[in-house]
């Protein structure tokens, strides 16, 4: 097993891979999907698996409960918030729901999102615009596409809404997108919403450990983060955060716990005691019997991230390297990555980079084919993960840049990736010949269509975004690339 002692002094690169569980011949370039642990933090938790087994219900009702209260404190300070404003989550996907399902909706509520929205996120808007009397409205965004641009949308979308007679109730958007794995100026975006009159609901997934965050200056309406993808706990952990203000708003966890409040006089027998904390916190500390262990490794994942560096040195290191590593690789593949604004926040930067992949138009019957060869055979084969996917009718590859990663490991993938292109477009073209010869057969090509993981199966295609007004229809894609005007 790797060794469970960090290193005195800062040495970023492929010296810390010794503290991860990776074996010798992997090479993790997706860090951003699932994340990775420390040795460290795996013995931490095993500790507090084997203490659960050894006094169940002291551990469950007590014990547990005094270190997530540790926990809450530890995250919170990450996030500049009080602890009174944080709860646990299992993921960032539960915590957009909780937030959408406990607000009330009513005719002509208007929920917002851009095209670059989670699918899992996106579904959840659609779930609340079948269920409720509110509607949806997705931004159509288009890479590479500037800050401003991206604010000018929503607040021409927010005009055009009002102009209809409707109510923007909220918008949904991210710290950083999964794909395009592209810095969103969210910082920017909480703002235009406050003075619209507009909730704002952060899907940071990719945040906490990712970037620099501090939610007491910018003060979203509500904000989630996966701690297990870049803050190196274990999974499932995400930390949602609801300022006082807001959380009258939140009445209920998912599932619902023994501290629910009904709005009838029914009475139910509850075991737990309310103590002195509030009801928003109480909720989400026992709402089932769940394995909490993840979160309340959060501390430990702190402790190891400060032995080697700190937060600043670990982010800049990151977006440095993947930055840089990406136009390395772009370099090799002759073509480039998806620029980020320089002037937005850190220059745009985060530790994941897009590069374009040199491939010919892949007709949508080879696209599965296409994906599955660079995410399945590829990375079998190369002991790796690459997250490839289709934005604005081109493939692209997303890398995650990580504290055990170096410029090499960029290069060397990029080799791989150049000759897997190279195969594939001779592929590609061999069919292309062969359909020509057959009475002129047209090949359907992806263009202009997203292909997230999502959708890959069975090669489909973004379906119709609402763009501009209309009746204000629910959305029914997640990301169609329409260039927006601004």
């Amino acid at each position: 097993m790797a060794s469970s002692t960090p290193p005195s002094t800062p040495s970023f690169g492929h010296s810390l891979r010794r503290h991860f569980l990776f074996p010798e011949n992997y090479t993790n370039l997706n860090h951003g999907s699932f994340g990775a642990i420390p040795a460290a933090v795996l013995t931490h938790r095993q500790k507090l698996h084997v203490l659960s087994e050894q006094h169940p219900d002291n551990f469950m009702r007590y014990h547990s409960i005094s270190l997530l209260d540790e926990s809450r404190a530890a995250v919170a300070k990450v996030l500049k918030v009080p602890h009174e404003e944080v709860v646990f989550v299992t993921n960032a996907t539960t915590g957009v729901n909780i937030v959408l399902r406990n607000l009330q909706y009513e005719d002509g509520d208007v929920i917002l999102h851009f095209g670059t929205i989670y699918g899992a996120c996106g579904r959840t808007v659609q779930y609340i615009a079948d269920t409720t009397p509110a509607s949806c409205i997705s931004i159509p965004l288009a890479y590479p596409v500037s800050d401003a641009t991206i604010i000018s949308s929503f607040n021409t979308t927010v005009q055009e809404i009002k102009a209809a007679g409707k109510n923007p109730k909220l918008v949904l958007f991210d710290t950083v997108s999964s794909m395009p794995g592209m810095r969103f100026p969210w910082e920017k975006m909480i703002v235009a919403a406050r003075e619209a009159g507009v909730l704002s609901l952060i899907d940071g997934a990719h945040g906490i450990g990712n970037i620099k965050i501090d939610l007491g200056t910018n003060q979203p309406d509500f904000f989630v983060s996966n701690c297990h993808k870049w803050l190196y706990t274990p999974r499932p952990a995400a930390v949602l955060y609801v300022p006082l203000r807001n959380q009258p708003l939140i009445t209920t966890s998912v599932p619902t716990s023994h501290y629910y409040i009904p709005k009838s006089a029914a009475q139910y027998w509850s075991p737990l005691s309310p103590g002195s904390k509030s009801n928003f916190i109480l909720q989400f500390e026992f709402n089932g019997t769940v394995d909490a262990t993840p979160y309340l490794c959060v501390p430990v994942a702190l402790k190891f991230r400060q032995e080697i560096g700190g937060e600043d040195a670990i982010i800049d290191y990151c977006n440095t390297l993947a930055f840089e590593g990406g136009e390395a690789v772009a370099k090799i593949l002759g073509t480039e990555i998806m620029a980020p604004d320089a002037a937005a926040v850190d220059g745009g930067r985060c530790p994941m980079i897009n590069i374009r992949l040199p491939l010919v138009p892949i007709p949508k019957g080879e696209v599965e084919v296409v994906y599955n060869t660079f995410t399945k055979e590829v990375g079998i084969r190369e002991n790796t993960f690459v997250q490839v996917y289709v934005h604005n009718g081109r493939w692209w590859v997303r890398i995650s840049a990580q504290v055990y990663l170096e410029m090499k490991d960029f290069v060397w993938i990029a080799g791989v990736l150049k000759k897997e292109c190279e195969k594939i477009n001779e592929r590609i073209k061999g069919l292309a010949t062969i359909a020509a010869a057959t009475a002129g057969e047209k090949v359907d090509l992806v263009s202009g269509a997203d292909v997230h993981v999502e959708e890959v199966k069975g090669a489909k295609a973004a379906a119709k975004v609402v763009n501009g007004m209309g009746d204000l229809k629910v959305s029914e894609a997640e990301g169609e690339t329409v260039t927006v005007k601004g």
